[in-house]
């Protein structure tokens, strides 16, 4: 069945939000946010199978800023009335400034909570009450333990990104979180998968919840031209170098899998005359803060980035995405390749296949059901031995698997889910 296409004018939306959104030049919205605003204005919980990208801050902050304005109630003392947890600094405060803009024209208060930083500003902003309240789960509990904000009148509350939750080792501090909301509330739970553990807690959150589904990776997968070249350990740097002269256009993101790598590629390209930055776990908030703004502002064309530093991060204009090195685990392929081709752009992933690689590569090809285009046309192709050489490998034994997801998002095989070890 084909998506009713509607605009934000057309939904039961008040005034003074889609002004918000005529000054944001917002016109149609995205198929989630089509789909869960009227659910979610109604009061119905809501479980949603989306990814970063696909708008669904807007789906669940719109609906929000109405409800809140709507009861017009105050939320007292250290105490806060919607509470949106999301996995990473990077991501609370994007979705903080989406509140910020959305909510330009009501009289609500917001603020944004997370570690790294010192809590004093964030304790004086919390001492006399907001209205909406977005945090990262660490600071959170901190901040509870030590008296400084109760969820105990919480109308509203949104559990983001819950599958990286999971991968980052949260999900134990949100239960303790959720442990300390009313029993009246409304729940939202937004995911880009479905592992067995996020659907148990989405059991345990939401009452009846309304399921909506979007296929963003897949369909930013079909704007998106993947290949593979094949290139020695020691050659992927100056095959990045070619690359980046190839493309000359658009913002660049690299993908490696340790800091130390992150900042030696740095200092590679810089030596090339190519200016770079990184961002992983070893740098501080505020030196973070400064790369991805230099990024986001075209200042620096290229960044090379870790998997967790580079979560919840929503830059336009990234029209390449370099996987420098394979991730072993092959659902973070998927997440980042859907780093390009944001808003209906289009854009182009490569991976740098070294020999200990490829069974990397298989492991990918085998989760998106695909065949990865090679391309040998670039120098460095005939210095990596013979790439055709793994089809000859015996495949390994499979174990069992709790969940493999495919490029829309679903379950490809409800069998279960492997780790690669190295």
């Amino acid at each position: 069945m084909s998506e009713i296409v509607t605009t934000f004018d057309a939904l039961p939306l008040i005034e003074p939000i889609k002004r918000a959104l005529h000054e944001k030049k917002y016109t149609v919205p995205s198929p989630i946010q089509a789909k869960a605003i009227p659910h979610l204005l109604e009061g119905k919980d809501l479980v949603g199978c989306a990814q970063t990208g696909t708008g669904k801050t807007a789906a669940f902050a719109l609906p929000i800023l109405q409800r809140l304005h709507g009861h017009g109630k105050s939320a007292g003392p250290g105490r806060v009335r919607s509470l949106i947890l999301t996995p990473t600094r990077e991501l609370a405060n994007q979705i903080a400034e989406s509140f910020e803009a959305y909510g330009r024209h009501l009289s609500l208060k917001y603020t944004v909570v997370f570690g790294g930083v010192g809590q004093n500003p964030q304790v004086s902003r919390l001492k006399h009450g907001v209205d909406i309240l977005v945090a990262t789960p660490g600071r959170l509990l901190d901040l509870m333990q030590q008296g400084h904000v109760s969820l105990d009148r919480v109308e509203i509350f949104v559990l983001d990104e819950a599958d990286r939750m999971l991968d980052m080792g949260f999900i134990r501090d949100v239960r303790k979180i959720m442990e300390k909301l009313p029993k009246r509330r409304q729940s939202l739970l937004f995911s880009a998968t479905m592992p067995d553990a996020i659907r148990e807690l989405s059991a345990s959150l939401l009452h009846d919840p309304v399921r909506v589904e979007v296929t963003p990776v897949a369909s930013t997968a079909e704007r998106i031209r993947q290949e593979v070249r094949r290139v020695a350990a020691g050659d992927k740097t100056p095959l990045l170098l070619h690359l980046l002269n190839e493309h000359s256009d658009g913002l660049v993101l690299v993908f490696v899998k340790m800091k130390h790598r992150a900042n030696r590629v740095v200092e590679q390209l810089a030596r090339n005359g190519v200016r770079a930055v990184a961002i992983h776990g070893n740098k501080t908030q505020s030196a973070r803060e400064r790369a991805l703004e230099d990024f986001r502002s075209g200042k620096t064309r290229v960044l090379i980035a870790t998997d967790i530093a580079a979560r919840g991060i929503d830059v336009k204009g990234i029209t390449l995405v370099v996987n420098y090195d394979i991730p072993n685990e092959p659902e973070s392929y998927v997440h980042r390749i859907g780093r390009t081709a944001r808003a209906g752009a289009e854009g182009i992933a490569i991976a740098f296949c070294e020999p200990a690689e490829r069974q990397f590569l298989r492991d990918i090809e085998r989760l998106i059901r695909a065949t990865i285009p090679l391309n040998e046309d670039h120098p460095y192709a005939g210095r990596a031995g013979n790439f055709e050489s793994t089809e000859a490998q015996p495949a390994r034994p499979q174990r069992p698997r709790r969940t493999e997801v495919r490029l829309d998002g679903r379950r490809a095989n409800p069998g279960g889910n492997r780790r690669r070890r190295r």
